[in-house]
């Protein structure tokens, strides 16, 4: 899919979902953070974020914050709760 047509069909769902828009690549850094979070291992999430290679992954784990940590931990809670 053509990256532009990606990106009006992006707007357009959001619209429809009635979300409010983020830049696509903002969904990317959002999922990365998650996967921090919830402690699954930088070689899945690389194949989830559909990096090349190892690195860029860490790179991406290491700018996470400790924000992401704190919802990592309540996470969990809810996880252990169901």
């Amino acid at each position: 899919m053509e990256p532009r047509n990606f990106n009006r069909s992006f707007v357009t769902a959001c619209r429809k979902a009635g979300v409010r828009q983020i830049p696509v690549h903002a969904t990317r850094k959002t999922c990365a953070s998650l996967l921090v979070a919830m402690d699954v291992h930088p070689r899945v999430a690389m194949q989830i974020l559909r990096h090349s290679q190892i690195s860029v992954t860490m790179n991406v784990y290491s700018e996470v914050s400790s924000d992401a940590t704190r919802l990592g931990r309540s996470l969990d809670s809810k996880r252990a709760g169901s």
